[in-house]
């Protein structure tokens, strides 16, 4: 199976390497198709009911991990929920303790680095 890096948001760009997808459901899709190697998820989405809160729910449920979750949105509050929620399944052992679980905020304005060099 194919490798490759996920980076869902609806308002960023996705750094070099990364597939840009926008909505949970086009990246379930990847998450049943391809190995993920690495994870990028946003919180805030264009649908308010489906974000990625509820993404890391179904990827739980589902069994549907990458070998690396990082958890970027700006929304604080929403963003140390998905990150919880994940510790906490790999504490439940609901999910691997060996996928590496990460929280690191990118601002708004963040311009991935393949971005930077056409500038």
């Amino acid at each position: 199976m194919e490798k490759i890096s996920v980076f869902l948001d609806d308002y960023r760009k996705a750094p070099d390497g990364h597939v840009l997808v926008e909505t949970i459901d086009e990246c379930i899709h990847l998450l049943q198709t391809f190995e993920i190697d690495h994870l990028s998820l946003d919180h805030d989405l264009v649908s308010k009911s489906r974000n990625g809160l509820m993404l890391v729910h179904i990827m739980v449920q589902k069994q549907l991990f990458a070998n690396r979750i990082t958890v970027h949105s700006a929304n604080s509050t929403g963003g140390k929920a998905m990150y919880h929620y994940l510790k906490q399944a790999q504490q439940d052992f609901e999910m691997p303790t060996d996928i590496k679980v990460i929280l690191r905020p990118l601002p708004l304005s963040f311009i991935p680095p393949n971005q930077l060099q056409k500038q």
